[in-house]
């Protein structure tokens, strides 16, 4: 059932033009807060599609047309202004939405084939005004009710009622007639055989039957909304200063038929169902989250320089060891970077190309008031005798953030994935955009070395946010460690890429190192989802302090994490206060929330699905944002990556496609994932030697192997950098 009453959520925004917030809850009536625009729907799991579409229509007309006004109460019992607002907003709702009338007749039609009011063996005269006026707008079209003259004045009071102001007013009329009406019987029945005033009322004195025309039959009986603005749908009981609404009170008039419906809607609700729960991101503190810049390298430095002292010891020892301790993987470093500058070429190249297109479609060509004195003698038969002036809009100021995984997976595909990084990088260099690259981590708040005493010193992590029932729960030992930053200069960056170089290298077991990498630099688990909530607040910050235009936004990770849990509060017996504790999505009833976009979004049971949610959040936020994924696997992982977007068995045709695309070119790219673009790269194809280097007694064999290798590799480089430009530009 939580998909059926999603689709109802997004009719009730439909009709409200309005992103109004939807909670379906275990609540006995439906409630709107028109002060937070929340509309609180029972799980009505028992109503059939028309009456629910008629339940939420109602409720949507409160949404609309109900104001926060309550200067009425005390003066007038709320079921009697219910019973009249209900008819002036389904009308309101009927003249807006034409084809709602229908939903509204069905739905009533129902109510009253299943005696929803109770009225079944009754005999309608004997009811008051208040009771078969209600009768008489919710299902008029199916009974014969009848109404005196007098009586007909107060009815078309409350159908015709188009402002609140009118509706209080016909309310107020009715009240007091049927308060009257009630004082009268009570007199009547004191004096025995008094004639009783309102004979006029019997059947045969009276005319008017149940209307045709579809706004006399709008009525369901639904509250005005409470002091908290909440307005309740079947039409409970009045507010407690009124005293109105209580069976066994003998001096105040009810609407019994109210009551009666209220019961009916109530018996719709699964009281033994599970509550749809909303959970929402926390208000996250980015200053605790992010670790900077200097920190990092100074940390890395002071390491590798520890480390330098004990290789220095070893060499001496071994004499067999290398000179350097990082010899091979800086020569490593140094021939990828050589390597790497056609490709940074190739990028600076095709994005300078694409945006000069860019700005040729959009320039503009504008006449001045100077005369052109070249194009006088062609007065007689040339109006254009001004000069020209080509007006070339100013170019978009970009900015690229990336995001790195630094989980203990990337451990095999690190360097690979650092290459692919590091070209983008140098790009941005050259076209001066800047950028800021982030790794998450588990492990950097944990401990620190002191490196004057050899002491580790354990680190109480400052909390990241306001821990608070329905939040979205997050390691407060998160961060996001900013490993790079175009601010540095030249020769400062460089250092850092070499760094992080080593790094990467001796996490690969296939590399041979004679160090051992910064304990808190460790690679740890996979906090994806958390930098994706943090990015709300790290994008308009970068995009604010370097004044750009532009945003992207590229995720480089070899995979998803598991759902966030949601805080939770429990009652422990043991405890004073409750407990706040944690519970696991569950996505048959847990939702997630944005309140600041009126949005709620499904969460999938699988990891990828978690992920593909919160990017599309963020893409709701920043639409002008392209979010990039880019994923470096091994060639066995291919096909288990393709099927979670494309099913082998629905989708043959795109699913071949797309492997066939692989195998030849060892890429391909996703289009129907959250992201704009999720690039498939091969870990082996990018590890490759590009260059185009053979020994002179190679046979010509081995010279054709060495430059179709060669094509190769270049060509996955070219296509893959060439899409990322189209999105960037």
């Amino acid at each position: 059932m939580a998909v059926k009453q999603e689709i109802k959520s997004q009719l009730a925004k439909l009709l409200a033009t309005e992103d109004i917030i939807v909670e379906h809850k275990q609540c006995e009536t439906a409630q709107f807060n028109v002060q937070t625009r929340v509309l609180t729907l029972p799980l009505w799991e028992k109503a059939s599609n028309d009456v629910y579409d008629m339940l939420v229509g109602h409720e949507v007309g409160h949404a609309l047309y109900t104001p926060d006004d309550w200067s009425w109460e005390g003066k007038i019992p709320q079921q009697f202004v219910n019973v009249c607002e209900d008819v002036r907003i389904e009308k309101l709702m009927k003249r807006r939405y034409l084809g709602i009338a229908k939903s509204f007749y069905r739905g009533y039609s129902e109510l009253h084939d299943k005696d929803f009011f109770e009225v079944v063996d009754e005999d309608l005269s004997t009811f008051n005004l208040a009771d078969r006026a209600n009768l008489y707008f919710k299902i008029g079209s199916f009974l014969p009710i009848s109404f005196s003259d007098v009586e007909k004045e107060i009815i078309d009071l409350i159908q015709n009622a188009e402002t609140f102001t009118e509706t209080i007013a016909a309310a107020e009329t009715l009240y007091h007639f049927c308060k009257q009406e009630l004082q009268q019987q009570e007199n009547q029945s004191q004096e025995g055989d008094q004639e009783d005033p309102f004979q006029q009322h019997s059947p045969s004195d009276s005319s008017g039957t149940g209307s045709d025309d579809t706004d006399s039959t709008d009525n369901l009986g639904s509250s005005v909304s409470d002091a908290d603005s909440d307005a309740d749908v079947e039409g409970g009981s009045s507010s407690p200063n009124t005293g109105s609404g209580n069976s066994d009170s003998n001096d105040e008039p009810t609407v019994e038929t109210a009551e009666s419906l209220a019961g009916s809607i109530m018996d719709l609700v699964n009281h033994n169902g599970i509550e749809n729960v909303y959970v929402e991101a926390p208000d996250v503190n980015i200053e605790n989250v992010i670790a900077s810049n200097k920190e990092i390298h100074e940390d890395i430095d002071n390491h590798f320089a520890q480390e330098q002292v004990h290789y220095s010891g070893r060499k001496e020892k071994y004499e067999f060891l290398q000179d350097d301790l990082f010899e091979n993987v800086d020569v490593e470093y140094k021939k990828f970077k050589n390597e790497a500058k056609k490709e940074v070429s190739y990028l600076v190249k095709e994005f300078e190309c694409k945006k000069a297109a860019d700005s040729y479609a959009r320039a503009a060509t504008s006449r001045t008031g100077v005369l052109d004195t070249t194009k006088l003698q062609t007065y007689k038969f040339n109006e254009d005798l001004f000069k020209k002036v080509s007006i070339l809009p100013d170019g978009k100021n970009h900015g690229l953030v990336f995001i790195l995984d630094w989980s203990g997976s990337m451990s095999h595909v690190m360097s690979d994935t650092l290459k692919q990084l590091y070209n983008l990088m140098w790009f941005c260099r050259k076209v001066s955009i800047p950028f800021e690259v982030y790794a998450f981590s588990q492990e950097w708040k944990r401990a620190k070395m002191d490196y004057e005493s050899g002491q580790w010193n354990h680190i109480d992590p400052e909390p990241i946010y306001e821990e608070k029932e329905y939040l979205l729960q997050m390691d407060h030992n998160f961060a996001l460690m900013n490993l790079f930053t175009s601010k540095v200069n030249a020769k400062t960056l460089e250092h850092q890429m070499l760094n992080i170089w080593r790094i990467a290298c001796s996490f690969d077991r296939d590399i041979r190192c004679y160090y051992q990498y910064p304990h808190r630099l460790c690679l740890s688990g996979t906090p994806l989802n958390e930098s994706l909530i943090c990015l709300h607040k790290i994008l308009p910050q970068f995009q604010k302090e370097n004044n750009l235009q532009k945003v992207q936004c590229i995720v480089l990770t070899d995979g998803e994490a598991a759902q966030l849990p949601y805080h939770k509060e429990v009652d422990r017996h043991w405890e004073d206060e409750p407990y706040l504790g944690s519970r696991n999505v569950n996505p048959n009833h847990v939702f997630f929330r944005d309140r600041k976009l009126g949005k709620t979004y499904p969460i999938g049971y699988a990891y990828h699905e978690f992920t593909d949610m919160l990017v599309q959040n963020l893409k709701d936020h920043f639409p002008t944002t392209n979010f990039i994924g880019i994923r470096i696997m091994e060639s066995r992982e291919a096909s288990y990556f393709i099927k979670r977007y494309y099913n082998e068995w629905k989708e043959p045709d795109a699913y071949g496609k797309i492997m066939s695309e692989w195998r030849k070119k060892k890429t391909f790219t996703i289009k129907t994932s959250a992201y704009d673009a999720y690039f498939g790269m091969s870990s082996s194809a990018l590890s490759q030697d590009s260059e185009f280097d053979v020994d002179d007694s190679a046979t010509k064999a081995q010279i054709k192997r060495a430059f179709v290798k060669s094509l190769k590799t270049k060509k996955l480089n070219k296509k893959v950098l060439g899409e990322f430009i189209d999105l960037v530009v």
